[in-house]
């Protein structure tokens, strides 16, 4: 046992390596600590959720016109629980000092609810303030519009609402929460019924629950709204799967090389122990060992490290699904810690396992010089090129251990693999939210109209303001569809609203009435292709022409205002101004007609994209770092093998300067190479995955948001490979540039 210590020690004498196998072990466990919780936490967030807040399988409206109070509650028998009915009511708000024609907020759907844990059926969860006391208050759910408590809505008859929280619902039974007394003097409209039932586990049984309530009852199933979730969890799965493997493939490169490394150096010390009665299977051993220490401290950072940083997202994950957020998750940490292990043990075997058959004579006589010819025609090609010599000997180097080139080749290539990936990941990002946006930020100013307008149609006035150029009108309206359970949702236009920008997968744009364009969500759910004809209530036959992009998977249909005569849309008019233009003066003359409006403004970033785009970055860099340190330990390796070479050659007149070049001309070739090669491997796993995350999100992107790449982008990410080698080389080329000649030349 002393024997196996006297090495180890020995080993860990070489401060440069074990620091690399700390530091590689360290960031790859890190890398797979996060993309696990990560995952875990993606993976089933509206499950766990849905059972901690005793979810409803089926939410019911009422309407009071045609259901009474006593009628809702008697349909409390067909399930195993209920909880209601709740009066409810829709309500139109501002924000208090908005002018009456200005942009009011979303209609509410609000439910009068004593408390909000209290029922055994759809928990609300209390995020921020207290609930509902007074008929004036009101508890918001939480959604991509935040309003903070003590917020001051108004309604329409000129009361007020006092926003005193926010609150979630994960069966999403509505959009806001008061005191039954309040929902009553608001002027309820209906009642609500929340069930759960024993058996709710397919959409042929929640139909047919949904069916038992009555042609009365407007009903959303858990099914529905657990689909809507897993659209943006299937986002995160591609995103975990491609940097886990990346990181996989580098940690195992990076520290085999390290440890076959270590463990090749102190052959020389393997011999004279074997000469003093040191046996193979101790050998073995102690080669295993002098690579599991280092690498153990670095899983033990690396999980410390992936804990700490998979709070805030985990917390982001969560708040973005409806969750509540994870804490440390046992199991991911005991799997990144046995993963390490086994990465560790088996790229250290075979190189314990041909010291150990290594003869003592052998053992004893080997030396740091490469075996003899490798190499040679490199060199012989590097002198003839005209180079510097520093440099020509430099660029000739990596060839005499063929083996070594291979693994830095690898590591630079999926170094620069995820960089190419990341980078075009982001690009993708950034399309999809403009496209996504594109509708509204297309127009120069949104003129409003409806009831609350001083002029009811903007037409008659906008020609004759100085600055109109083209304008369109469009309306949310939602229109029924044989097929769909729920009405579609709509949107009707008046004009060419082919200058909002939509962009089209396929097909066209509708050009007269009686065509439509959808959105993948509706042809999903209905079954139709385009061409295809749909009919339904309050509109005549509607042809799909077309189907155009949504970021949401949402069942969307738009058509021209004509085809569905019966709605009555309030319509925003999006005006185009002419060049030259000044957009206040437009406005302050607008106003002065006595007509609303307000110039488009571009919506911050989807809470998924900044996420993903958080969440890739930091990948990406704890991966490039990887790849680094085993360039790092290559270049450290080669030189310390080498280090009697460089004593000659400074012997002869080398400078410092000259040395440290020599260095770093040694990872040009390895550099450029795994750059060429890495570029076209992350350009791949680029189009892989951005399309698997819209397909598991339940959309279709455009052409123009997965080709991002620019052939000068992918030029410059190809010199990246170069970069990322120099970078690795500047330590062990500063370390070579210091050593003194006399050192090295008694060095074996």
């Amino acid at each position: 046992m002393s024997a196996i210590r006297t090495v180890v020690r020995g080993a860990q004498r070489r401060r440069v390596s074990t620091i690399v196998i700390i530091a590689a072990t360290a960031m790859a466990v890190t890398a797979t600590v996060l993309a696990g919780l990560l995952l875990a936490a993606s993976s089933r967030p509206f499950a766990n959720a849905f059972a901690a807040q005793h979810g409803a399988h089926l939410t019911a409206f009422f309407d009071a016109a045609k259901t009474t109070e006593r009628q809702a509650a008697a349909t409390a028998a067909q399930a195993g629980q209920s909880a209601g009915p709740f009066p409810v009511a829709m309500v139109a708000t501002r924000l208090d000092g908005m002018p009456p024609g200005g942009p009011g907020l979303p209609p509410l759907q609000v439910a009068g609810r004593a408390d909000p844990g209290g029922d055994a059926v759809d928990r609300v969860t209390l995020l921020t303030g207290h609930w509902p006391r007074a008929a004036d208050e009101i508890v918001i759910a939480r959604t991509n519009l935040r309003l903070p408590a003590g917020t001051t809505l108004k309604l329409a008859n000129g009361s007020t609402l006092k926003v005193v929280g926010e609150a979630r619902s994960i069966s999403r039974s509505a959009g806001g929460w008061m005191t039954p007394g309040g929902v009553t003097a608001l002027g309820a409209t209906g009642w609500q019924m929340l069930y759960r039932y024993a058996d709710a586990g397919t959409e042929a049984a929640m139909t047919a629950h949904a069916t038992a309530l009555g042609p009365d009852a407007r009903t959303q199933s858990w099914i529905g709204v657990r689909n809507d979730a897993a659209h943006r969890t299937q986002l995160f799965v591609p995103l975990l799967s491609a940097f886990g493997l990346i990181g996989l493939a580098l940690a195992a490169l990076v520290i085999g090389n390290v440890t076959a490394g270590t463990i090749a150096s102190a052959t020389r010390r393997i011999g004279v122990m074997k000469a003093l009665g040191l046996t193979p299977s101790q050998v073995v051993r102690a080669c295993l060992v002098q690579a599991l220490i280092p690498g153990g401290i670095g899983a033990i950072l690396g999980i410390v490290a992936g804990d700490l940083l998979a709070v805030p997202l985990t917390a982001d994950v969560a708040d973005l699904f409806g969750t509540v957020p994870m804490s440390v998750t046992p199991w991911v940490d005991a799997a990144a810690i046995v993963a390490a292990v086994l990465v560790i043990a088996a790229t250290a075997a075979p190189a314990a396992w041909r010291a150990a058959r290594l003869r003592t004579v052998d053992a004893l006589a080997v030396g740091r010089t490469p075996r003899g010819g490798r190499g040679r025609f490199a060199a012989r090609l590097a002198a003839r090129s005209g180079l510097p010599r520093p440099l020509s000997l430099g660029l000739a180097q990596p060839f005499t251990r063929p083996a070594r080139l291979l693994v830095m080749l690898l590591t630079i290539g999926l170094g620069t693999a995820a960089a190419t990936f990341a980078i075009g990941l982001a690009g993708s990002l950034r399309a999809i939210q403009a496209a996504d946006q594109k509708p509204a930020t297309s127009a120069d100013v949104v003129v409003l109209s409806g009831p609350d307008t001083e002029v009811a149609d903007p037409r008659t006035v906008l020609d004759g303001v100085p600055g109109t150029g083209s304008y369109y009108g469009r309306g949310p309206a939602e229109i029924i569809v044989d097929g769909l359970r729920e009405a579609a949702q709509g949107t009707v236009t008046v004009g060419d609203a082919r200058a909002a920008g939509y962009e089209m997968l396929e097909g066209r744009w509708y050009a007269e009435p009686g065509e439509a364009v959808v959105t993948t969500g509706f042809l999903t759910a209905t079954g139709k292709h385009i061409g295809d004809t749909v009919t339904g209530t309050g509109h005549g036959p509607l042809t799909l022409v077309g189907e155009t992009f949504d970021g949401s998977a949402n069942n969307h249909l738009y058509t021209d205002a004509a085809s569905v005569p019966d709605l009555a849309a309030p319509f925003e008019w999006y005006v185009k101004l002419k060049p030259g233009t000044d957009l206040a003066v437009y406005l302050a003359a607008l106003k002065d007609k006595h007509i609303p409006a307000e110039a488009t403004q571009v919506e911050g970033a989807d809470g998924t994209l900044i996420i993903l785009d958080s969440l890739t970055a930091l990948l990406t860099a704890l991966l490039v770092s990887v790849a680094a340190l085993g360039v790092l330990n290559a270049v450290v390796l080669d030189s310390r093998d080498r280090v009697h070479d460089i004593g000659v050659h400074k012997s002869v007149g080398m400078t410092p300067k000259q040395t440290a070049l020599m260095v770093i001309a040694s990872i040009g070739i390895p550099g450029l190479a795994g750059g060429a090669a890495g570029v076209p491997a992350g350009y791949v796993l680029h189009h892989w995955a951005v399309p698997a995350m819209a397909r598991g999100a339940g959309i279709r992107l455009p052409h123009s948001t997965i080709e991002v790449y620019a052939p000068a982008l992918l030029a410059a990410l190809a010199l990246a490979g170069l970069i990322l080698a120099a970078a690795g080389a500047l330590l062990p080329a500063g370390w070579a540039a210091r050593t003194r000649t006399a050192v090295a030349l008694r060095t074996e």
